[in-house]
């Protein structure tokens, strides 16, 4: 391992939030390896890039000797966290939990080391309390203090319900914590909150409190809010390349340098460069942004897959042609409405594919379609294009 000092310093790297400095340091110098921890809820079967920075963070612990406990909440994703949310979160089936954790391990695997991760499923300790564990794990925190977190305080202000077991969703986190006898746990800014509820209960149950250190968060492709799953503005481990390519293009040119902070193995003088010579003019952004979404193609993928990614950005987006490849698409009759073209696409509902026609955003072999209610007569071969990265051959039954 390297000196305590040392390893510090590259932990403490785009860090935020660190409680405490000293705690971690004394631990380090002990020259045995901490525990780690990350707790995942597979709430979406997906994992994305803002995931990827707790997760890169994670890497640089291992890469120092330490080992990572990656827990994946099986149960408490039935409950639901409700962080950063304003209204009560719905629960979700045990049978939907399980299909969306069955890819978890595999695409953590993309970034972290296998050989030094240990997976725990939380369930295994949560599934087994009875009513009176529950009762006296809840009485070791005070209403109090569950209301200075801000989303619940601001919701109890506002008179909006919160739900008793939004109330045990930090507690339940917090006990993981007990049961893999976590050193250090880890998470976004928003996390904040419960990852000290850990220290807490740790301390009730007679442990040496964890240290808590919480990563930044990236915005998604919208360029405001936080990148997540349910806003639909994520860029997924399990995208094609071509897809990955494109979306990180499509993100706002102000953006850019967090990704590289955040995303890649940049020096910081070398991102202060970049962002400067973004910023005089003296370079485009565009540039920038390629090399960017070609590396995170590279790092998730190969080189091969991220140069087949740039190739089809140029061609389809730069030079405006249309890709050689593309799913092919079953008219159900050569008659059919824009709406009910798209919902066979796969768009979610009529009313998004109302919007997308609106808005410009649907075209048949290079025509815009903005009525969602024509009646459309197309020939089979015909290229529809939804947004700008979805290319579909329409072949008639």
């Amino acid at each position: 391992m390297l000196p305590a000092s040392e390893q510090l310093q590259v932990i403490r790297k785009n860090c935020v939030d660190l409680f405490s400095e000293e705690e971690l340091l004394e631990r380090l110098k002990t020259g045995k390896p901490m525990r780690v921890k990350l707790g995942v809820d597979p709430s979406r079967p997906d994992l994305h890039l803002g995931h990827a920075v707790v997760l890169r963070k994670l890497r640089q612990f291992q890469e120092l000797g330490h080992k990572v406990v990656l827990i994946i909440g099986d149960f408490t994703a039935r409950i639901g966290d409700p962080s950063g949310k304003s209204s009560t979160r719905p629960m979700l089936g045990m049978e939907e939990v399980r299909e969306y954790a069955q890819t978890y391990q595999e695409q953590a695997y993309r970034i972290l080391d296998r050989q030094m991760t240990e997976v725990r499923f939380n369930g295994e300790w949560l599934d087994k309390m009875h009513f009176e564990d529950v009762i006296r794990l809840a009485a070791r925190y005070t209403v109090a203090r569950m209301l200075e977190r801000d989303d619940f305080h601001n919701r109890y202000v506002a008179g909006q319900p919160i739900s008793v077991a939004e109330f045990l969703y930090p507690l339940a986190q917090a006990y993981d914590s007990v049961a893999v006898e976590a050193d250090v746990e880890m998470g976004g800014t928003d996390q904040l909150f419960n990852l000290l509820v850990g220290r807490k209960i740790q301390e009730e149950h007679g442990q040496r409190p964890q240290v808590v250190l919480t990563m930044p968060i990236i915005e998604g492709t919208d360029g405001h809010l936080k990148m997540s799953k349910s806003l639909g503005n994520y860029i997924a481990f399990n995208d094609t390349p071509e897809d990955m390519y494109g979306k990180i293009m499509s993100i706002p040119d102000d953006l850019m340098i967090k990704y590289y902070r955040l995303l890649t193995d940049l020096a910081e003088d070398q991102v202060a460069a970049l962002a400067h010579s973004a910023q005089d003019g003296t370079s485009n952004p565009r540039d920038f942004k390629m090399k960017l979404a070609f590396q995170m193609v590279e790092w998730l993928f190969d080189a091969t897959q991220a140069a087949w990614a740039q190739e089809h950005f140029v061609s389809v987006f730069q030079k405006k042609n249309v890709p050689d490849q593309m799913p092919e698409l079953p008219l159900p009759s050569r008659t059919i409405s824009p709406v009910d073209l798209l919902v066979a696409a796969g768009v979610k509902s009529k009313s998004e594919a109302k919007r997308l026609c609106q808005q410009g955003g649907v075209s048949i072999d290079e025509r815009k379609i903005e009525d969602p209610f024509s009646s459309l007569d197309i020939s089979s071969g015909a290229v529809l294009r939804i947004g700008k990265r979805r290319f579909f051959r329409l072949v008639a039954n």
